[in-house]
């Protein structure tokens, strides 16, 4: 869509997920046994064929650029526009902007140079499938200034209390911005705004010492604007904890959340070329997301395994989430865990967690 550009901002994203962030941002955290967390938000903006998106990040973004490449997993190595990288570059001696504004005043090039309108925003926490066209169609249908997204939340959990909630009015539009925490409106950190009104307002925060757009320029400042609310009804799972990230892992484990997720539009990542799974006589696999490239021999339940681990010969797994290339010896047992990558976990050893809390191991970790 030539009218709309896409910028993913990760500055505000910090290192919740402890373990799973210590060498990585969040947005490059693996979930669901092949994606990263920046893959579902990128992929939808690739299927509404945004002419060009910019990825602003602070920090621990070496995983990050080494995923996303050139972009090419989800058609966006072009000659015009594409995906473009932006880490920090603070090059301007004259330069007073603070927090996320710093990345828009010293890229204002990227939004120059690029053709499109029409900014879509977002972060990378919040997972859906959001359709950016729809979205659009319905911010001109109301003829707002800003559109923001959210949805209706019936069952709110732990992780819905650090979400703003929008209150809408019988028209379409929002009428306040809070964190009520027994408020069901989540906003999903995904807004659509004109380029030269969003330019506008970056200028205008950094004239008055502001420091995050989204806070300073739409929140606290909404009665400047008509903002339109988009009620999005689809799969969403907000990732922003260690319990969030299990629990959404373990969700896509029901056959209805999964294809909640995956039925309408495919998700792309980075593609890598490995052979199938490998099941030997011994293994036995139930309820399980596994990724392509493992060698399985032992006992794999409720679990989500990615690319390239080794599961041996009476093993067991239970109720687990294991990432690429960990290694699980014989007789090991793992119940309520998170391995980051390249774990070894020696032959007969024990490591059980708690299904509210469960026990993280660090990449790259022996035990």
């Amino acid at each position: 869509m030539k009218q709309l550009m896409g910028v993913i901002n990760l500055d505000h994203e910090l290192d919740h997920l402890n373990e799973l962030t210590y060498f990585r941002c969040g947005a490059a955290v693996p979930f669901a046994s092949r994606y990263r967390l920046i893959d579902f938000v990128l992929s939808n903006m690739m299927h509404a064929e945004l002419e060009s998106v910019g990825v602003f990040v602070r920090r621990k973004y070496r995983s990050l650029m080494d995923h996303l490449g050139d972009g090419k997993s989800w058609d966006m190595n072009r000659k015009h526009g594409g995906l473009f990288i932006l880490p920090p570059d603070w090059n301007d001696p004259t330069d007073t902007s603070l927090g996320d504004l710093q990345h828009y005043h010293n890229n204002l090039d990227f939004f120059k140079r690029a053709s499109a309108k029409y900014i879509v925003h977002s972060g990378s926490q919040h997972i859906n499938t959001a359709d950016f066209q729809k979205v659009f169609d319905y911010h001109i249908q109301k003829g707002a200034d800003v559109t923001l997204v959210y949805k209706k939340i019936d069952q709110l959990q732990p992780e819905h209390d650090p979400c703003l909630r929008l209150e809408v009015g019988e028209d379409g539009f929002v009428t306040n911005i809070h964190q009520e925490k027994t408020h069901p409106n989540v906003y999903l950190d995904l807004f659509i705004m004109e380029k030269e009104l969003f330019l506008q307002q970056v200028e205008y925060c950094i004239a008055h010492g502001e420091s995050y757009f989204f806070r300073d320029a739409i929140q606290k400042r909404r009665g400047n604007f008509k903002i339109a609310a988009y009620e999005y009804t689809g799969y969403h799972a907000v990732i922003n904890s260690v319990a969030s990230y299990y629990k959404n892992s373990l969700e896509l484990l029901k056959r209805e959340e999964y294809l909640s997720l995956f039925r309408d539009n495919p998700i792309q990542t980075k593609i890598k070329y490995e052979a199938p799974t490998r099941y030997l006589e011994s293994a036995n696999v139930s309820n399980s997301l596994v990724a392509n490239g493992c060698v399985i021999a032992g006992t794999v339940e409720n679990s989500v395994i990615f690319r390239g681990v080794q599961i041996h010969k009476g093993a067991r797994v239970v109720n687990s989430v294991v990432m690429q290339k960990c290694v699980i010896e014989e007789d090991a047992v793992i119940e309520n865990v998170i391995l980051d990558k390249d774990v070894q976990l020696s032959r007969d050893r024990i490591l059980v967690g708690d299904s509210k809390r469960p026990f993280v191991i660090a990449k790259s970790s022996k035990m």
